[in-house]
């Protein structure tokens, strides 16, 4: 499977999510035979949901397309590192793979602060695979933040 494309159409998803506001987090939810079952991106702002992250959204879709919960032999394809909610979705929803680009130091629960889709005493474990188009992801988010914090600034100043 060729990651770096369907990364791109995850950083595709992600451009989406900061146009609206959001942080730019984009997913493709792949089946076993690496069909795209869902592609979205991070909904907060819009939804006015805590949960509308862009790995929850594309499980609920590949679920609802699938008539299960389960999504055995599926990968996920996301711009950052998952959290605690989106890791321990992918593993209740007993997904295979999940094939990330950039880390996330404060939040993340693949690699960075908790190592939740390998946890042995859970009775399902995940393939991790990192670093795919890590700098154009981080690139993505870190301008996003900068752009956020220099319109924070000027309204604070009137500007």
């Amino acid at each position: 499977m060729d990651w770096q494309q369907v990364m791109r159409m995850a950083l595709d998803e992600a451009s989406w999510a900061a146009k609206v506001g959001d942080v730019p987090v984009g997913a493709v939810l792949l089946d076993a035979k690496g069909a795209v079952l869902a592609e979205n991106h991070n909904r907060r702002e819009v939804e006015h949901d805590p949960t509308a992250h862009a790995e929850i959204l594309v499980l609920r879709e590949a679920a609802h397309r699938l008539g299960g919960w389960r999504v055995v032999g599926g990968t996920l394809v996301v711009t950052l590192e998952p959290c605690a909610m989106c890791a321990g979705a992918s593993v209740l929803a007993r997904i295979d793979r999940i094939v990330m680009a950039t880390l996330d130091p404060k939040a993340g629960a693949i690699e960075s602060v908790y190592q939740l889709a390998r946890d042995s005493r859970f009775n399902h474990q995940i393939e991790i695979v990192s670093g795919v188009l890590a700098d154009e992801a981080q690139a993505q988010l870190t301008q996003f933040f900068q752009t956020r914090r220099e319109y924070h600034k000027m309204t604070r100043r009137g500007v």
